[in-house]
């Protein structure tokens, strides 16, 4: 195998990649852009040095390999050979991965379709389909499927039928706390772990931001993936839950963003209801950070219908600082207290902040359960088995 092989990492390592060359020519492959001038800046920077392995790494880290593929097959002849050859392969790795998870998707509509319980796939190979067209242009590595928490004890059944199994199997007593302060249920499947995971919310309890999932069920709305005609989020929910996502993860993967970019460019995109829902929400300052970041990276266009959405002063200088984190390629400790703090800056209001930090305190989940086994008679003094933990780890920091 080429030196060039490309590994799973989990942190870059070295100097950061912040404007270097690689970094450079990931964003522009990134882009969607396309035409002659844009052809020329690829080539352009072709013509610089590349480390090729640290290009594919950052490819990889980002989960864009298949994008930074499409765009060197179009100056093909512009790239050393056994580079190119090193990532067709991983392009064609990416390919079966996204075949073998379509067959799976499918097992699964026909068996939740037979059951009459509604669900919509997204994410994934939903949302490579919806944005790019195909399955294969977006590293998928499982299944998001939103559902009713009522719904969850008959789809585990179903799914358990189908080869699937818990992650980390719950108590009655934990799954019903669960579903009211978590979001999701992850299972392993015959490929390995963590393959699907089901969710009845789109981020958990103590984020503070309350979405209205029936809502989202009832503007859903139909595409077809993998040859199944199947329902998922309308675009403008999309827009919003991805904007969510990635502010959770802190917009720590290219790929979310190059997501959104795409999203932001389409003509039928319903500027006034993303407004109204972010209004609604109090999500305004984190859907005005990713539209800042789509134009920092890829020079995204911010349409002219997006001054439906209200300015936010701090959206600017917050934009800044977390692109600095991007091209860092630091991968944000989730649970320390400057994830907190950064969460904090990312809402608008002081009741907002106070609802997160109440809600964080308060709101005991696996950590707790896994790290006192109480009897369920007790199982109201997780809360402050929470606290316990919070200080703990507030002292140790």
């Amino acid at each position: 195998m080429s030196s060039t092989a490309i590994h799973p990492t989990h942190k870059m390592s070295g100097k950061s990649s912040a404007r270097s060359n690689e970094w450079s020519l990931l964003l522009a492959a990134c882009s969607g852009s396309s035409g002659p001038d844009h052809l020329e800046s690829v080539r352009s920077l072709l013509r610089a040095p590349i480390d090729w392995k640290t290009l594919f790494q950052l490819a990889d880290h980002h989960r864009v390999l298949p994008l930074l593929y499409q765009a060197l097959a179009t100056v093909k002849a512009e790239v050393p050979a056994q580079e190119m050859q090193v990532l067709e392969r991983h392009y064609q790795i990416n390919l079966h991965k996204a075949m073998f998870l379509s067959r799976e998707l499918i097992r699964i509509t026909d068996r939740l379709s037979e059951l009459g319980v509604e669900f919509l796939p997204y994410k994934g190979l939903a949302l490579a389909q919806m944005m790019y067209g195909d399955v294969a242009l977006r590293q998928s590595g499982d299944i998001d499927v939103l559902i009713r928490a009522a719904d969850l004890p008959r789809i585990r059944d179903a799914v358990q039928e189908l080869g699937y199994s818990p992650h980390a199997p719950l108590s009655e007593a934990q799954q019903q706390a669960y579903l009211k302060s978590g979001y999701e249920c992850a299972f392993d499947g015959p490929a390995g772990p963590n393959l699907l995971e089901l969710q009845w919310a789109i981020q958990p309890k103590f984020y503070a931001v309350d979405f209205d999932m029936e809502g989202l069920f009832r503007r859903a709305v139909t595409v077809e993936v993998a040859g199944r005609a199947i329902k998922t989020p309308s675009l403008e929910d999309l827009f919003v839950v991805l904007c969510l996502h990635a502010a959770k993860h802190v917009w720590g993967r290219l790929v979310w963003t190059c997501d959104l970019a795409r999203l932001m460019q389409l003509p039928s995109l319903r500027w006034d209801l993303i407004g109204m829902q972010t209004r609604q929400l109090r999500a305004v300052r984190i859907v005005r950070v990713t539209l800042a970041l789509a134009q920092r990276f890829f020079g995204t266009s911010i349409p002219a219908a997006a001054g439906a959405l209200p300015e936010d002063a701090e959206a600017p200088a917050l934009s800044r600082e977390i692109e600095g984190y991007i091209d860092s390629q630091k991968l944000y400790d989730v649970e320390s207290l400057a994830y907190f703090r950064l969460m904090l800056r990312l809402r608008e209001n002081e009741a907002d902040r106070l609802r997160f930090l109440g809600r964080l305190a308060f709101t005991p989940g696996p950590g707790e359960w896994n790290a006192v086994r109480l009897p369920p008679s007790l199982f109201p003094l997780y809360r402050f088995v929470r606290i316990a933990r919070l200080a703990a780890r507030a002292v140790q920091r």
